[in-house]
């Protein structure tokens, strides 16, 4: 029989059951999807993370009060036992590390702000004026916090577009006056909107003086010092020098804990990429099942069609050809489902992205050559047995039952 004869005759004998021919089709395609979606969501997650702590700044070294025992950084190692604390003392000495181009400690709290008759809580962030170029966040109006002495901080504020919005409405909020706990302060700057991401929503954010925030939180002490070095060939060097000049600061004790950009993102791309390959594995399992039930709709074929197996070994038909046509059945069926499904999980991934638009949901390219070829493995795999049955019949067995 010729190919094009073998794959013809497979066709009509798998449309000639449509019920059948679509059980086995829904069941590959479930499986298929399953795997795009899901390692869409997985891959999705690992992008999307990646992309938040890349918006960081670029180059950026973080140091956190308290030290971690693990020798490495998981996610976390940001709440720690803090055994001294970082003051802006700390931080002004790791501007003398030559590897370090900004520093900017950071102090961060909630409060009350107050304008115009309306009220609403915000999270409060003490800086000095280099966190916006080290964060390389975007003014949408006014300026940013002014340079100066870190200790004496002038009354101004850097607000967020949300709580400009919900404070002014279309009135214009620059130069205004407005209460921050029991402090007045002027605004002199609006951030441009960024949205929601993993570090603090800047939208919701209201900046201020470090030696401001301090005195509003009654405290001296720094919720982290965040470091941008020269390149990213620096970034080594840069740890190095801060961790020795904590050190000398702090009576020969390491007791902060020092992270790079590069460690963070290598740790959640190691940890997200695992956790893609779960979820695929998971999915996967559906394609055995998928398998399992070609395997027994092909078997109840054979058995329905033992007279046409008859006739075809009665006409010269070999059991290698008969073989090969329900092979061929079994693959054509599961290529449709497996197309299917693989269309069907583009679908379901775009709607994903449709519903989060800053969700990255994409399926890597090799989860969708796995899955497609693990449907097309399977379903030949799991059609060989009843291919083989319907090969080994007698003919004149099977017409007797015609």
């Amino acid at each position: 029989m010729r190919n094009t004869d073998l794959i013809r005759f497979a066709r009509d004998a798998a449309t000639g059951n449509p019920l059948r021919a679509g059980l086995l089709v829904l069941a590959m395609s479930i499986g298929v999807a399953s795997v795009v979606i899901l390692t869409a969501l997985g891959d999705g997650a690992r992008r999307y993370i990646m992309n938040e702590f890349s918006s960081l700044g670029s180059n950026l070294v973080i140091v956190l009060p308290g030290r971690s025992q693990t020798g490495g950084f998981s996610p976390g190692n940001a709440i720690t036992n803090t055994t001294r604390d970082l003051t802006i003392d700390d931080a002004q000495a790791l501007e003398r590390a030559s590897a370090v181009a900004r520093v900017a400690p950071l102090a961060v709290g909630t409060s009350e702000i107050s304008a115009e008759g309306k009220l609403r809580e915000v999270l409060v962030a003490g800086t000095t004026s280099q966190y916006v170029e080290l964060r390389k966040m975007a003014m949408a109006q006014g300026r940013f916090l002014a340079p100066g002495d870190w200790r004496r901080g002038n009354s101004e504020a850097v607000i967020g577009a949300k709580v400009r919005d919900e404070l002014f409405g279309a009135n214009p909020a620059l130069g205004q006056l407005v209460r921050i706990g029991d402090r007045r302060v002027r605004i002199v700057g609006v951030l441009a909107a960024a949205g929601q991401g993993l570090s603090m929503n800047t939208d919701e954010l209201v900046f201020v003086p470090v030696s401001l925030a301090q005195s509003m939180f009654n405290s001296n002490t720094l919720f982290r010092i965040m470091i941008e070095a020269h390149g990213r060939e620096t970034i080594d060097a840069a740890k190095a020098q801060i961790t020795e000049i904590i050190k000398l600061r702090h009576e020969g004790e390491l007791d902060v804990t020092v992270i790079t950009q590069d460690a963070v993102l290598a740790t959640f791309d190691r940890l997200l990429s695992a956790l893609t390959l779960g979820v695929a594995g998971i999915a996967a399992i559906s394609l055995a099942v998928a398998g399992i039930l070609v395997m027994n709709v092909m078997l109840v074929s054979v058995a329905q069609r033992t007279g046409e197996i008859g006739l075809l070994k009665a006409l010269g038909a070999t059991g290698s050809g008969i073989r090969a046509v329900f092979l061929t059945e079994a693959v054509l069926l599961s290529f449709t489902g497996a197309v299917v499904g693989y269309v069907l999980g583009l679908l379901g991934a775009a709607v994903i992205r449709q519903l989060y638009p800053t969700f990255p949901a994409y399926p890597p390219d090799w989860a969708v050559l796995a899955g497609l070829g693990t449907a097309l493995v399977t379903g030949i795999l799991f059609g060989v047995m009843p291919a083989r049955r319907a090969a080994q019949m007698d003919p004149v067995q099977a017409l007797s039952k015609r």
